[in-house]
């Protein structure tokens, strides 16, 4: 019997996917339209979103919306980084890269190296870029430690950090289903952006990156009111997965 071709996740090049586009321009309008006609928002903090230069958003991840909704709603364009399993699928490989989506091999290796080169270049160009520092969706509602990406860029390039905080989009479509509930409400609070400036003097000590994403992740909590695990939220078990 032949062997069955498995295709693998790690099978495409990072380096050349760029983040947001003027894809995602006209296709944030459109989404709004849509959207606000399905389900209810409450939308608070957004004006505090600067209107140029490099800005972090860091969200706390209960649903496979949350970037959605998040990038729909902000002011700018904005990237993000999503797991490079979507890469997979044709479908979300073009649609997820085209509105900003910059994939991400969670094993790490040369694919991560890589992604996060072409994070840092969205930076770089002064735009808006979102992360969720838990790395994974919440399967149980907890707020789970965060890990240091977010912090280490912030620092490299002294943007604000907006702590982003989200709850209702675990009612609207829950971790590894594939249809959404319409008619139900999210809210999204963006914080007040924490002062990275502070830090900078320590900045090359491994303990400040922890010390930093220890504050960004207790301001996300003060947002969402979410019971705060200090502890990485386990992974999904691969006998459990949906492509989104």
């Amino acid at each position: 019997m032949a062997k069955r071709k498995i295709k693998s996740a790690k099978q495409f090049d990072p380096s050349k996917y760029v983040g947001a586009t003027k894809f995602q321009t006209r296709f944030r309008p459109f989404c709004r339209f849509f959207f606000t006609r399905l389900w209810k928002f409450s939308l608070e903090g957004f004006e505090q979103i600067p209107t140029n230069g490099p800005a972090i958003l860091c969200a706390n991840h209960i649903s496979f919306l949350d970037s959605v909704f998040l990038l729909t709603f902000s002011p700018r364009n904005m990237s993000v980084v999503g797991k490079s399993e979507y890469m997979d699928s044709f479908k979300t490989r073009w649609l997820f890269t085209k509105i900003g989506m910059i994939p991400l091999d969670r094993s790490g290796g040369e694919s991560a190296t890589a992604a996060m080169s072409s994070v840092e270049a969205v930076l770089s160009r002064g735009e808006l870029f979102g992360i969720f520092p838990e790395g994974t969706r919440s399967r149980d509602g907890r707020l789970y430690k965060g890990r240091t990406g977010a912090a280490r860029l912030a620092l490299k390039f002294g943007c604000p950090v907006f702590p982003v905080g989200i709850t209702g989009t675990s009612e609207i479509m829950k971790p590894d289903t594939v249809m959404p509930k319409f008619g139900k409400h999210c809210k999204i609070v963006i914080g007040e952006p924490i002062d990275t400036q502070k830090y900078l003097s320590r900045a090359d000590s491994p303990e400040v990156l922890r010390e930093l994403t220890d504050e960004i992740m207790v301001r996300i909590q003060a947002l969402t009111k979410q019971e705060y695990v200090y502890d990485y939220a386990p992974r999904r078990s691969s006998n459990n997965r949906t492509h989104i």
